[in-house]
């Protein structure tokens, strides 16, 4: 594979642009989880807003959104979806009405001990020992942190100036 500054004039091969790549990964890895999280009964997404609030417990949907780079527009509806469900809770912040708290149901911790083996099993299936799944780390977040660097997007960086 040339080096990016190597291509003269021409265009990069699909199969050798790191963007095209991560796409594809990012979708491969979802595509493992589909099996994985039916039992549970949630999609991809709601999975990692269930995990934030177990690793965080209640949260500001403004954190939310930060910590999971999502837009409100994205979040605000699976949140519903969740609550719908009596997997979590949103009230408003007695500190702050323009704060909206969520929480964990009991339902929805009760998730939490059903939601153990997924990483292990994700760990597995893309051959990720404790140093591959390092490298991939420093990887994935420095893509992460050079588009937020040079497009003002990432964490910290969604929605900013709206409250939640």
């Amino acid at each position: 594979m040339k080096n990016v500054t190597e291509q003269q004039g021409g265009s990069v091969p699909l199969d050798e642009m790191v963007c095209f790549n991560l796409q594809a990964a990012a979708r491969a890895v979802t595509a493992v989880y589909r099996p994985l999280l039916e039992p549970l009964g949630v999609t991809y997404t709601q999975y990692l807003v269930l995990a934030v609030l177990w690793e965080q417990g209640d949260s500001a949907v403004r954190d939310l959104v930060a910590r999971l780079q999502l837009d409100y527009g994205t979040l605000t509806p699976l949140l519903k979806r969740l609550e719908q469900r009596g997997l979590l809770t949103r009230r408003r912040s007695d500190q702050d009405e323009r704060t909206v708290i969520v929480s964990l149901t009991p339902e929805g911790d009760a998730l939490r001990e059903q939601a153990t083996g997924i990483y292990p099993v994700i760990c597995e299936t893309f051959g990720f020992t404790p140093e591959r799944a390092a490298e991939a780390l420093t990887v994935l977040t420095s893509i992460v942190a050079h588009a937020a660097d040079a497009h003002g997007v990432g964490p910290d960086r969604q929605g900013a100036g709206r409250t939640q």
